[in-house]
């Protein structure tokens, strides 16, 4: 699963994909300094891993991650092929979820393309070219599902109706997440066709090092914008907490964030939102040999779960042992729990909740 990181040039992309990579992509003042897409595997901050990690003292431990992607800037014409519009455009296609980045910081050293900072602005110019694009992508749709419609066909006439909505919205200025459909129409016709805009978003306001902790009068501005939107926000100093990476000791860099008002850092957050962005949960493997997170969808059950280790473990799934993580943490070892009568025998209905501690039966 991928998080795409989008925005105009120069609001801070490159760097906050270097802040929470720690790969070194390009990162200058000025336009285009990204061509191609820069893809980062990040590690999922997880407090809980840390815990069990503390109490089985394994041989190693594996978080779960996530895969960044930084994007190409776009300009207004992108969909028209302005700048590196259609290869930006053809990148954030192949992404799930959008992280877009918004300037939200006054510096006259560091050039801005529309030579002002207004970060509603910056949001419409890149909303109007995403929403362009799917326009064009649902009126060839349309074209060809309304000839079929015509003949009678009972599917293509509700697909028919879903279109025009989306098209009426996108001409209106609303991006497909936004548009009044019905369940039924989103899955039946319109999540196979991945508008660019039904993609889930994060607005990530990057402010300046003072405005690290409260946000600042853009990031006001930004979460008044996107209220109806069902859309989260999260503001950080991407260049500050950039430096701050740099620094080798933990304990320095734990330092200088709590300087800046933070408990821990805001990219950490960042991930995490976009782990839970992208509809993502936890569940643990705990031994000896390894602690491990997985990742899987919420909403996957137990043989879902276990396919994700191996796709052996799925087909042939017997049942699933299952200890809940507080229970882990209250009894501080699984033969305690198992003594206490916590631990549970599941089959294949089962759905498994974010946290479980979990071991796979199977045969094949």
């Amino acid at each position: 699963m991928k998080a795409g990181i989008v925005g105009l040039p120069n609001v801070g992309k490159s760097t906050l994909f270097n802040c929470l990579s720690n790969a070194k992509a390009q990162s200058a003042n000025f336009p285009f300094c990204t061509i191609e897409p820069n893809i980062g595997v990040v590690n999922v901050p997880d407090p809980r891993l840390e815990k069990l990690e503390e109490l089985v003292n394994p041989q190693r431990v594996l978080p779960a991650t996530v895969e960044i992607v930084d994007i190409a800037g776009l300009v207004k014409g992108a969909s028209k092929g302005e700048g590196l519009g259609n290869q930006f455009l053809g990148n954030i296609r192949e992404t799930d979820a959008i992280l877009h980045v918004l300037r939200c910081f006054d510096n006259d050293n560091i050039i801005h393309v529309d030579g002002s900072i207004d970060p509603i602005r910056d949001k419409e110019t890149i909303d109007i070219e995403l929403q362009l694009k799917d326009l064009e992508t649902a009126e060839k749709k349309l074209d060809k599902v309304k000839r079929a419609a015509r003949t009678g066909n009972k599917d293509a006439q509700k697909e028919e109706v879903a279109l025009n909505k989306v098209k009426e919205g996108l001409e209106a200025g609303t991006s497909v997440r936004a548009i009044d459909l019905t369940p039924s129409e989103r899955e039946d016709f319109i999540n196979a066709i991945q508008f660019i805009t039904d993609k889930p978003v994060m607005y990530v306001c990057n402010v300046d090092e003072a405005s690290a902790a409260n946000g600042n009068k853009y990031v006001d501005r930004v979460k008044d914008a996107v209220s109806d939107e069902n859309a989260e926000v999260i503001f950080l100093a991407v260049g500050t907490e950039s430096d701050i990476n740099e620094l080798e000791e933990y304990d320095e860099r734990q330092m200088f964030l709590e300087d800046l008002g933070l408990e821990e850092a805001g990219s950490a957050k960042l991930i995490r939102g976009a782990y839970k962005l992208l509809n993502l949960q936890t569940y643990f493997t705990a031994g000896e040999k390894e602690v491990r997170a997985w990742t899987i969808d919420v909403g996957s059950t137990a043989p879902q779960a276990a396919g994700v280790i191996h796709t052996d473990f799925e087909k042939g799934f017997i049942r699933a042992e299952v200890i809940k993580y507080n229970d882990f943490v209250s009894y501080g070892s699984e033969a305690k729990v198992k003594e206490a009568g916590k631990l549970s025998v599941e089959g294949k209905d089962y759905v498994v909740d974010d946290g479980d501690v979990m071991h796979f039966r199977f045969n094949v």
